[in-house]
């Protein structure tokens, strides 16, 4: 059986140092483990619960789609102005009302040396919106101020491709009910 991930950046850049780091978890993910990169954040409408139920948008109910196909979610994600990014909390404002995401396993990487207010907000919204959040499932790896070039190679350096494919099984067990591994 295949673990299929979605995986989704708090980032709309598509060279965004988060973008690169959900990337390298695709490219590397080990066998069993199937990442797909959603970027149906983007498109989506802001949030209001008249739009919701009957009247929801088709790029909503497409996101919402994704993410109850997905076994899991893994978010990377930016701070902005000391917390979530706009679109990023109106993706998830999007599923609170829906069973999509309840009991949906979800995980946080970062790209960054900084973001913990960030960090401490997501984390507080996604340990509301699901039972299953895999706080204690993190891989921080800095690569927000360096070059295209510089994070390419860490990206692809053996002992970075060894941690994130270590982070992807810690993951897995996780999504497979076996959190204690």
């Amino acid at each position: 059986m295949t673990l299929k991930i979605l995986a989704l950046s708090g980032s709309g850049r598509k060279g965004s140092s988060n973008r690169a780091l959900l990337e390298a978890l695709r490219i590397h993910a080990p066998e069993g483990i199937e990442i797909a990169i959603c970027d149906a954040i983007w498109d989506l409408p802001i949030f209001t619960p008249d739009r919701d139920g009957a009247d929801r948008p088709a790029a909503v109910a497409a996101f919402i789609a994704e993410i109850d196909a997905a076994d899991g979610v893994i978010i990377s994600s930016p701070e902005y102005v000391r917390a979530i990014p706009g679109g990023l909390k109106n993706a998830i404002d999007w599923l609170v009302s829906g069973e999509a995401v309840i009991g949906k396993p979800i995980a946080l990487v970062h790209a960054s040396h900084r973001g913990d207010d960030m960090l401490t907000d997501l984390r507080r919204v996604l340990s509301t919106i699901t039972s299953r959040f895999a706080e204690d499932v993190f891989w921080r790896l800095p690569l927000m101020s360096l070059s295209a070039a510089e994070r390419d190679a860490v990206l692809a350096a053996p002992e970075t491709i060894a941690d994130l494919r270590s982070y992807l099984t810690a993951f897995q067990q996780v999504v497979e009910g076996h959190p204690e591994i």
